[in-house]
């Protein structure tokens, strides 16, 4: 995902700490916090996902009138279409996800993120044919344009729907 402005409020990490059931002072008491090694709040692990909410075209992200994942009456109110040969009639699945942090992420922090191409790899599938991994690597950088996180995310597609 590619964001051109995530500010990074202490409000915020409060919210996503309780949101994820994280009760850490660490996320939210600026007096505890002055005591631990950081001496800040800081975000938890997980936190530079948020920014998503911060890019208008993340797909995940719901658009105003238009159909999203979990508004129908199926699981999703996408509409599915049909493949004209090369994409393969499986499905997809997001299979891994990795933050590498290059320092404590916290409150006043103004970030940008990046994509960069990541690896992509095959492997053969028992029950669904073949499996395509596809690796997508999003930098963080903060307002000097030091690099804060380096975030990197697998998915998975497999080439038809596993075999019942």
């Amino acid at each position: 995902m590619a964001v051109d402005r995530f500010p990074v409020e202490a409000s915020h990490i409060m919210m996503f700490a309780r949101s994820v059931g994280d009760d850490n002072q660490i996320y939210y008491d600026a007096d505890y916090a002055k005591g631990t090694e950081p001496g800040t709040v800081i975000a938890p692990p997980t936190f530079a996902q948020a920014s998503a909410q911060f890019d208008p075209d993340y797909f995940l992200r719901p658009k105003i009138g238009q159909p999203w994942f979990g508004s129908g009456g199926s699981p999703t109110g996408i509409k599915k279409e049909s493949s004209g040969g090369g994409g393969g009639g499986g499905g997809g699945l997001h299979a891994e996800q990795h933050f590498e942090y290059h320092r404590h992420l916290k409150p006043g922090d103004v970030l940008t993120a990046t994509n960069l191409p990541g690896k992509t790899w095959e492997k053969e599938g028992k029950r669904s044919g073949k499996l395509v991994f596809s690796e997508t690597v999003t930098e963080y950088r903060d307002q000097n344009g030091e690099l804060v996180i380096t975030a990197r995310g697998v998915g998975v597609r497999t080439e038809r729907p596993v075999d019942q």
